[in-house]
């Protein structure tokens, strides 16, 4: 069943579709399926066990899982006709969506001066860490956009980068602001200074040890940091993860259009291109879900309404 399964995330890149998260799961299953012994169409019954079995203490995480396989075991029915296909719902609900953790300056402070105590303390990795996490904090690109880049796609001469990874293979290209520049200038410096001049399609964040980083040691990486600095989820909805830097980008954005009295419609659709969504929708999400852009859409509408509009 593990040929099966990556035989079906094959096809799935191939359409467009990327999700280490989801690829992670499809792999668990056909390692489940094959470690039961299992050949063949598979019954539903195999399907809800694999769901069920899961150490998270989050109630809708076995419907999420069972959520994952759906397109899988739909992809097998249509080969075999005999493999039972879960109706949606049929563990409850998927849970709804968690808000995310907002960073604060200070956050991102601290979490760059900690890269400083990475080992090797000399070496290049800790410089790398400090680059990746700052250029995902002020641009908002994807964790797994910002470690597929190569030395060609950061053009530093014209302050852009190109996404190539971006979700669905979509390729944008993405700005820099002028106080990115320095960071990555003198990051792409040391790199060529301990490792001699680069080829262009060479990744353009390395460590000491590797040539290009997985998405697993960026991770792991992260949590390191985070354990040392005391991050958890006790007070919050959740524990900070790397995902939250891109969300803390729109938000401080939008932010910052509402403090300029900026017409925020009207500048949506250019953040939805330069975060790479091709729905709006995935943007304004953010503010049903965000404590902070609540705040400022309940005062303008006071200021719009008239006093005490808001609160009756």
């Amino acid at each position: 069943m593990t040929s099966q399964v990556a035989e079906f995330i094959a096809l799935r890149r191939g359409l467009g579709y990327r999700s280490p998260t989801q690829e992670r799961a499809l792999r668990s299953f056909g390692r489940f399926l094959d470690t039961a012994g299992h050949s063949g169409p598979v019954p539903l019954e195999l399907s809800l066990n694999w769901a069920s079995a899961t150490a998270s203490v989050d109630p809708h995480n076995p419907a999420r899982r069972l959520g994952i396989v759906r397109g899988f075991l739909r992809y097998l029915s249509g080969t075999d006709g005999e493999t039972e296909v879960p109706a949606p719902g049929l563990l409850g609900s998927n849970g709804h969506r968690k808000p995310p953790h907002i960073y604060s300056d200070k956050e991102i402070s601290d979490l760059i001066k900690a890269t400083s105590a990475l080992t090797s303390t000399d070496g290049l990795r800790p410089r790398c860490y400090a680059t990746l996490f700052g250029l995902l904090a002020c641009t908002g690109l994807r964790i797994s956009e910002a470690l597929a880049l190569s030395c060609h796609d950061v053009d530093l001469e014209s302050g852009i980068i190109t996404v190539r990874a971006g979700k669905r293979q979509r390729m944008r290209l993405v700005p820099l602001h002028s106080s990115a520049l320095g960071p990555l200038g003198t990051y792409a410096t040391e790199r060529e200074h301990r490792y001699g001049r680069t080829e262009e399609d060479q990744a353009f964040f390395r460590t000491d040890r590797s040539d290009r980083i997985s998405y697993n040691a960026a991770d792991h990486t992260f949590s390191v940091l985070r354990r040392q600095l005391g991050w958890s989820a006790v007070g919050r909805t959740r524990a900070p993860r790397i995902h939250d830097l891109r969300h803390r980008m729109v938000v401080r954005r939008i932010e910052a259009w509402h403090a300029q009295n900026v017409n925020v419609d009207a500048k949506i659709p250019v953040l939805a291109t330069y975060m790479g969504h091709e729905d709006v929708r995935n943007l304004y999400w953010y503010f049903s879900a965000v404590p902070e852009l609540m705040g400022i859409i309940s005062d303008r509408f006071e200021a719009f309404a008239g006093p005490g509009t808001a609160s009756s």
